[in-house]
């Protein structure tokens, strides 16, 4: 790679990069790794910075958080710490070398170089260390990931790679689509003997939840789905796996106002029909995105049945009051008609009455669930053009309290 950036042109290319630089200086040789080192040798723009620390952290990392004011987050088991500079997040990490007890288990961890560091990375790409001290010096190029960066090849350091950590598998196929980009054929071959072996079961579903969400949010995911069954994945997803759908689901987000990785999820996790619960509780996802995705599976295949387009204007809010968005966009993923839907998301929902519970106790009405009922059914009676104004509202929820006291 000629005029390759160094890796403190690189950092200083971030807000607050040149301090940061300043800040490293009097500290173990630290080196920039990871996705940066990858996006900006391929002409793309970095988003984060990863450092690998030869040395103990902690000094530095408090030093950082000092001197920027920024929040640290340590992770001493694996000797790594986070925190925000110039709003851009720093990932700070001692080089290190890895040993897998266990097949998709935590690796146990231990001080090493940078070279040992590189060697237990995923994939070749992300294999690449730029030094950050004032001798910036060469890249530190192990495994000829720059030149997998070239030939747009996804290529596994050890043949072990899947089976110690099997979210590699989403994550190889995630490299494939973003960097437009392909497996070799003996890291392919790898994969899929990985997939067929069962490797996925060994990873927690914590793990698993957390890259697969990753994948649902590339923007070209739908191409990373079609990869996934070409690999396997399908066999090992009961019900298997509907890229179609979970495009056309998030696609309809966009007209719905859902999360798309969420409304995504839920068509993927669909066809798994009543296991589908159990799974998603697998992936333990935070208790917001969980409910969220679980209330859509809930809502969206009787609102696809049921929504039709000669629906009247009560029968479609009936339909869709308190749906969530991602329930919408699944529904219209699933063949709902579209005109209803996006009838209620444009007037429908805000649709109110001039008149509240205060008038109809005012007109002598006790207080009961009866107040609320009436309400209601005078709304929807408003919604199909069957009142018009204040007084015919009063009316008409005064008499429907009244009956429904009685």
């Amino acid at each position: 790679m000629t005029n390759a950036p160094t890796g403190q042109e690189i950092v200083r290319g971030f807000p607050e990069g040149g301090a940061l630089l300043e800040a490293l200086a009097g500290f173990p040789p630290a080196y920039l790794v990871g996705g940066a080192v990858r996006d900006a040798l391929r002409g793309a723009v970095p988003v984060d910075v990863d450092i690998a620390v030869e040395g103990e952290i902690g000094s530095l990392a408090w030093a950082l958080s000092d001197h920027f004011g920024a929040e640290l987050l340590e992770h001493e088991r694996f000797g790594t710490a986070r925190l925000a500079i110039g709003g851009v997040r720093v990932d700070l990490a001692r080089t290190r070398s890895e040993c897998y007890a266990a097949p998709g288990g935590l690796p146990e961890v231990a001080p090493a170089s940078i070279e040992d560091d590189l060697a237990r990375r995923d994939f070749t790409v992300n294999a690449v260390a730029l030094p950050l001290g004032d001798e910036a010096g060469e890249a530190i190029d192990p495994f000829d990931g720059r030149a997998d960066l070239v030939s747009k090849t996804i290529r596994v350091l050890h043949p072990r790679s899947f089976l110690d950590d099997p979210t590699r598998l989403l994550r190889a196929i995630r490299y494939e689509v973003r960097l437009d980009s392909s497996m070799e054929p003996q890291t392919e071959r790898l994969a899929r003997a990985a997939i067929d072996g069962g490797a996925l079961g060994t990873v927690s579903g914590a793990r698993l939840g957390a890259e697969l969400l990753l994948l649902l949010g590339e923007v070209n995911f739908v191409a990373a789905l079609e990869r996934m069954v070409d690999l396997g994945f399908h066999e090992r997803w009961p019900g298997g796996i509907d890229p179609a759908l979970c495009g056309s689901a998030a696609l309809a987000a966009l007209d719905t106002g859902a999360d798309r990785v969420l409304s995504a999820l839920a068509a993927l996790l669909l066809g798994l029909g009543s296991g589908a619960p159990s799974v998603l509780e697998q992936l333990e996802l935070d208790a917001g995105a969980a409910h969220r995705v679980r209330a859509a599976l809930r809502d969206a295949p009787p609102l696809a049945a049921e929504l039709r387009g000669d629906a009247k204007p009560s029968e479609i809010f009936v339909s869709l009051d308190g749906v969530s968005p991602e329930g919408m966009a699944l529904a219209l993923a699933l063949g709902a008609a579209p005109e209803p839907l996006l009838s209620y998301l444009a007037s429908l929902q805000y649709a109110t009455l001039e008149i509240s519970g205060d008038d109809l106790r005012a007109a002598g009405i006790a207080p009961s669930p009866a107040i609320g009922a009436a309400l209601r059914a005078t709304l929807l009676a408003k919604l199909d053009g069957l009142l018009d104004g204040r007084e015919a509202e009063l009316a008409a929820a005064i008499e429907l309290a009244r009956g429904g006291a009685a």
